[in-house]
């Protein structure tokens, strides 16, 4: 990122752009579009509602956390009728559940379903494969527009085998860069819904990037030194390898719900084939607020660990264990952790630490790399 700032409309930047879109197809796992805009993620959600969708259009959408809320809120504001199935906020989409609205669906009156792959205010992932097979069942035509905000380039995401139509993404996680970038990939099937959709757009219009990209340029100015950025976080990512990436996420995830179990407070997700290898969440224990002891961790050890959102505020702790992360990067996270809670009087067992220190040190010893 720290460069001279290029000509986007000069040669330099047309490679740019070219090295960029290849970079990113095998990380979405996909041959089709990816539009990119200077944005948040929230902006990239906005953009996939807005080129596929007309006004008064019913959407399926499933409370699974705070950003399932989120997802509400936009496609309410844009005038969409929301079918808005109620959670816990401790499982993922039901795939039962998905498939029985759909086909109770029998006019088709469903136009998208939208799932957040993996929760980030509650360490939940949705299993999107499980999703598109009971979807296909019902051989229901809605689209499937996913958020995989703090998914893609940590949790392994397939755009195409699992017949995503759009892929919402923000550049601040997996990718490894400051927030900045959002992201759309894009079916054929989402591209030719833009066609007919009626919902105004402009700045998030998909047309013009994607026939502006063709020469390697954008129809505004774009996040030029994030986009520098972005190319040599996707060297990073193909350098090591997806699927070593992948798995060094779950040896993390692994080592840190080793911890929280032993220093005893529950999980947020209940369901293991459900556990997120991006994020880990747990609770507070009764009488104890779980900001006073992100507080203290962070007066005392300079290290500041995720709030529990809407619904889950004051009561869950949230650890982040994706990206650019290492062995050592989590045993002193676990450690401040393990610190913080004695500091704040929180009531546990110790030894959380060398729990994920023996669950690290064993599956270096075993795991063999994919090359």
């Amino acid at each position: 990122m720290d460069h001279a700032v290029i000509d986007h409309r000069g040669p330099e930047f047309a490679e740019l752009t070219a090295d960029i879109i290849a970079g990113l197809r095998p990380v979405f796992k996909t041959t089709g579009q990816i539009v990119i805009f200077p944005s948040s993620g929230t902006g990239a959600a906005e953009a996939a509602l807005v080129n596929t969708l007309s006004p008064a259009d019913r959407v399926l959408l499933f409370e699974t956390g705070h950003f399932s809320q989120v997802w509400r809120g936009i496609a309410e504001r844009l005038g969409l009728e929301v079918e808005y199935v109620p959670g816990t906020w401790r499982r993922g989409v039901s795939e039962t559940e998905l498939e029985s609205r759909l086909a109770a669906d029998e006019r088709h009156t469903f136009k998208a379903v939208i799932v957040v792959h993996n929760e980030t205010s509650t360490g939940v992932a949705s299993r999107i494969g499980a999703l598109r097979t009971a979807m296909n069942r019902t051989g229901h035509p809605a689209l499937l527009i996913v958020d995989a905000v703090s998914s893609l380039g940590s949790i392994d995401f397939r755009q195409d085998e699992w017949q995503v139509d759009v892929t919402v993404v923000g550049s601040q996680k997996g990718l490894m860069l400051p927030p900045g970038l959002g992201f759309n990939a894009v079916s054929d099937k989402a591209i030719a819904a833009s066609a007919n959709a009626k919902l105004p757009r402009s700045y998030w219009d998909w047309r013009p990037v994607l026939e502006l990209n063709r020469a390697g340029f954008f129809p505004y100015t774009p996040a030029t030194n994030l986009l520098l950025a972005l190319r040599e976080a996707l060297r990073m990512l193909h350098e090591e390898g997806l699927q070593n990436v992948f798995l060094r996420h779950d040896r993390h995830a692994r080592a840190t719900r080793a911890a929280v179990q032993v220093w005893g407070p529950d999980l947020v997700c209940e369901d293991p084939r459900e556990y997120s290898s991006s994020m880990t969440a747990f609770f507070m224990p009764d009488g104890h607020d779980a900001d006073r002891f992100r507080s203290i961790v962070l007066e005392h050890f300079d290290m500041s660990l995720g709030a529990g959102l809407s619904r889950l505020s004051g009561k869950v702790v949230r650890i982040g264990h994706l990206g650019g992360f290492n062995d050592l990067m989590l045993a002193g996270t676990l450690s401040g952790i393990e610190m913080g809670l004695r500091l704040a009087g929180v009531p546990h067992r110790d030894g959380g630490v060398t729990a994920a220190l023996q669950s690290l040190t064993q599956e270096v010893a075993t795991e063999q790399p994919i090359g």
